[in-house]
């Protein structure tokens, strides 16, 4: 199954080109529509068929349990927000649930100062974790596959991603919630959603942020990826919002900048590891470029690649000594 990702990569399309201020969105669209079916999270929570609570009344902060009670696999993707319990948490690696099954998830927190039940279960918060700290994230998690087999973060870097994004949001959360910026840029965001419109057959998309790619997602089916849609380009824009540069790309530059980008993408080291449910999770290392892909039945179910800048390279320390303090 190695190199499906680059194989697609080379003939995923690109759309027109959708610009504000210093963000463009290229929409990816499909040439040929995926056939393993599956759903997104927030569908199959809504629906009653998923179930995700702390792995016991104590808690655990790295994993949580959910139960997928559907005859259909459930997609939770890399970078996606879950609300409630005992904190906020991060899927660390993409899953695609089994159907029927119980499954312990790997985590990471996005509320450092809340220990204590707010609601018995989680909900979808309707965030995906931010770009610059999706992709530290993304590359200790790959660092801890490499040296211990686990999908463990660097979590003192998950929230120094946090404080920073306050910072620039010029925001207070009394839990340090990365969720409390995200609704207090509720209106910039809803403008986004009037420009960065989804478009037939789009399966992902590519971000530009004052000139240069940040990073894309893709996943396998069109009827997913409308509901993970306005999520995923928040995950992008609210970065580029509060940018001091609001640099734009001229729209004539982005197919040739895309295709290097995807380019850069092909060229990039390409490792296997087990996956948590379903399928293979293919990771990618280059000198300024963080991935992940989870692969099944040849189909490439979820991908996303990262850029790596000088600003943003993680420092990842040894997965045995990371810090250890999950809340203050």
């Amino acid at each position: 199954m190695k190199d499906v990702v680059k194989r697609l990569l080379q003939v995923i399309q690109l759309g027109e080109p959708q610009v504000h201020k210093g963000i463009t969105i290229v929409p990816l669209v499909a040439p040929t529509a995926g056939t393993f079916q599956y759903s997104a999270l927030g569908e199959a929570l809504s629906g009653g068929d998923l179930a995700i609570t702390e792995v016991s009344n104590a808690g655990s902060v790295p994993e949580l349990l959910v139960v997928n009670r559907a005859n259909q696999p459930v997609l939770l993707i890399d970078g996606e927000e879950l609300a409630g319990a005992k904190q906020n948490r991060v899927l660390n690696t993409s899953i695609l649930l089994k159907e029927t099954s119980e499954t312990k998830i790997p985590v990471s927190c996005t509320e450092q100062g809340r220990w204590a039940y707010s609601s018995n279960m989680f909900f979808d918060s309707g965030n995906v974790m931010t770009q610059k700290t999706r992709s530290r994230k993304a590359s200790s998690v790959h660092a801890s596959l490499s040296a211990l087999g686990v999908h463990k973060s660097n979590q003192a870097e998950v929230w120094s991603g946090i404080v920073q994004l306050q910072l620039q949001a010029k925001t207070k959360s009394p839990t340090s919630a990365m969720r409390d910026v995200y609704k207090a840029r509720e209106e910039d965001l809803r403008q986004c959603d009037e420009i960065f419109k989804p478009v037939p057959n789009q399966i992902g998309c590519l971000a530009f942020v004052d000139g240069e790619p940040a990073g894309l997602d893709l996943v396998s089916l069109t009827s997913v990826y409308s509901k993970l849609h306005k999520k995923l380009v928040h995950s992008y824009t609210l970065e580029g919002l509060l940018s001091a540069k609001q640099q734009s790309t001229s729209t004539d530059t982005v197919p040739t900048q895309a295709r290097r980008f995807l380019d850069e993408i092909i060229a990039a080291e390409e490792t296997e590891f087990p996956s948590v449910g379903h399928g293979t999770d293919h990771r990618f290392k280059a000198k300024a470029l963080a991935g992940t892909a989870l692969v099944h039945q040849n189909e490439v179910i979820h991908a996303a690649f990262f850029r790596l800048d000088e600003s943003n390279q993680p420092n990842t320390p040894p997965p045995q000594s990371q810090h250890r303090r999950f809340f203050s």
